[in-house]
């Protein structure tokens, strides 16, 4: 275990070592003097030699003026200025070698991009008092030995975190950053992550773990942190890996709805077998861009979409380039006639996440997506590629990430299933993994708008439910009738089964918006179980969310 202790303040060092310089003068002074044999020589020294000594008296005392000066600017640099972040999301590092604090200054670019006020910040900096002024908070912090926090941390772990505070009004975000070859993978940012729950702090969404640098992980982080702003594309902080599938069809599932179009895709890999993934994983999509818009790109700047030009250390064409990326804010006739200056202006798509719906032995990935708008009326940037632009046969950009955090539980324990919307995707994939599994201990409760139109795989669930798979479904409709009735309204209601279960030793996934419904949900658990059942549950494992 560390034994390290809080650092030594900055400023402080150079006031010791000028305090040491000037003694060691003196005392050679003093010894040199010892040597002097015989008077000391009478006459005056020139006017010259004067000057040329008070200058570098002068030169010297200057030079010390200016370290302590810029030792005392590094000291308060990093000191958290109360006025200036009080409505400011903070991002706040703790880093034993240096990645944390690495991605905190990209955390902090990506939130400055989508309009965020930043306040940026050491965690050994923060105290209490300053900890109950902020609002919004995302941790980014390492675990280092055996799951031991960073050193620079040790500090705010036994000044403030040994304390119990009121954090009530502080919506934060953990970023944990670990290797899985040691036993305590991420613990100090689980740790940070208990003690914030414990003093009322309400999450902005939950603890992501990083395994070694993971650039998926690190991509799901951004996906979050991107949400937290005005909804503007930011670019992926790593590029992508994508490999080429296939739309092989969609159905729209909801015509009519008054909540938008969802639909269920098909998608195929473009050569090879299916590859493997588990119910919970998610499904990553590199967008396009509609060819009209590209074709008005083209129009606008004069160029021919079948240009060469060189794009991600890449050969292809103009137009392959702009279906692909963000386009420069800039007058098109910027561009006119240089094809090559347009691409070096572009950047990357950023991707866009799916719970997967399916599993291999579907024979395919399904999505399950609803169509998207932005304020102007324009589709939203993957919602409309899949739902609206790409065509059944046309190549997706897609990879599979793991999401160990959403896999099953064994076949033997309870599943208590609950989602809204197009979050029923991910927990269709954990009914259809019980199914395989033998497992017909299964509470599934859905909300949706409308019987009418959003009763989405109603065939399908009355199957499951007249099978012995799923004994228990609760379907809530928020716009029938005169009230509006929720998905954690039906499990309020079912307050008795919900504790029988749980001790039972029943497991509850979540699936679905990560507004409104995620934070109703467990508001209602920690109401029917209790505070500490429910933290216990999440401690546990046995209290899981996916939510967007």
């Amino acid at each position: 275990m560390s034994t390290a202790g809080p650092s030594p303040r900055h400023g402080s060092a150079p006031l010791v070592g000028n305090a040491l310089v000037m003694l060691s003068l003196a005392a050679c002074a003093w010894l040199f003097a010892g040597l002097h044999e015989g008077d000391w020589w009478q006459a005056s020294p020139s006017r010259a030699r004067v000057c040329i000594a008070a200058a570098a008296l002068l030169a010297y005392v200057g030079l010390v003026a200016g370290i302590l000066s810029r030792a005392r600017k590094r000291d308060t640099s990093g000191q958290p200025a109360m006025l200036a972040g009080s409505d400011a999301t903070w991002v706040v590092h703790a880093s034993q070698t240096g990645f944390a604090m690495e991605l905190a200054d990209m955390t902090a670019a990506s939130l400055r991009q989508g309009g965020v006020a930043v306040q940026r910040a050491g965690l050994e900096r923060l105290d209490a008092a300053q900890l109950q002024a902020i609002g919004r908070a995302v941790f980014i912090v390492s675990t280092t030995g055996e799951g031991d926090p960073p050193d620079s941390a040790l500090g705010f772990v036994r000044r403030v975190m040994s304390q119990t505070l009121p954090l009530h009004t502080l919506r934060y975000a953990v970023l944990a950053l670990g290797d899985r070859e040691y036993a305590q993978f991420c613990a100090f940012g689980h740790q940070l992550d208990d003690w914030l729950r414990r003093q009322g702090a309400q999450p902005l969404f939950d603890l992501v773990e990083v395994d070694n640098a993971d650039d998926s992980a690190l991509r799901h982080w951004q996906h979050h942190i991107g949400q937290l702003g005005d909804g503007s594309d930011a670019q992926d902080w790593s590029t992508p890996r994508y490999e080429s599938w296939r739309l092989r069809d969609r159905v729209e599932l909801n015509p009519g709805s008054i909540g938008g179009p969802v639909f269920l895709l098909s998608l195929t890999p473009g050569s090879g077998s299916l590859p493997d993934w588990a119910a919970g994983d998610i499904a990553e999509i590199g967008p396009c861009r509609a060819m009209a818009e590209v074709d008005e790109v083209l129009q606008r700047t004069g160029l021919a979409g079948d240009v060469p030009v060189q794009w991600q250390d890449h050969a292809q064409s103009l137009a392959q380039v702009l279906v692909r990326s963000q386009w420069p804010v800039a007058d098109h006739e910027l561009w006119r006639g240089d094809a090559q200056a347009l691409a070096d202006a572009c950047t990357p798509l950023p991707h866009r996440e799916y719970s997967i719906a399916s599993l291999p032995g579907d024979g395919a990935l399904h999505l399950l997506v609803r169509l998207m708008h932005h304020a102007d009326g324009t589709a939203g940037l993957g919602s409309g590629w899949l739902c609206r632009h790409a065509q059944p046969g046309d190549a997706i950009a897609l990879r599979i990430r793991r999401n160990p955090n959403f896999h099953p539980p064994a076949a033997d324990v309870p599943m208590i299933l609950i989602g809204n919307g197009t979050g029923l995707a991910g927990l269709r994939a954990h009914l259809k993994a019980r199914a395989l599994a033998g497992a017909t201990r299964n509470w599934l409760l859905f909300g949706e708008r409308q019987r009418a139109h959003d009763a989405f795989l109603a065939d399908e669930l009355a199957a499951w439910q007249a099978q012995g798979l799923l004994p228990h479904l609760d379907l809530t409709f928020s716009r029938d009738g005169d009230a509006h009735r929720y998905v954690q309204h039906a499990l309020a209601s079912h307050a008795n089964r919900l504790r029988q279960w749980v001790e039972e030793g029943a497991a509850v996934y979540v699936c679905g918006s990560l507004a409104g419904m995620a934070p109703d949900v467990d508001a209602t658990l920690r109401r029917i179980l209790g505070e500490d059942k429910a933290e216990a549950l999440r401690t546990a494992g046995r209290y899981r969310r996916d939510v967007y």
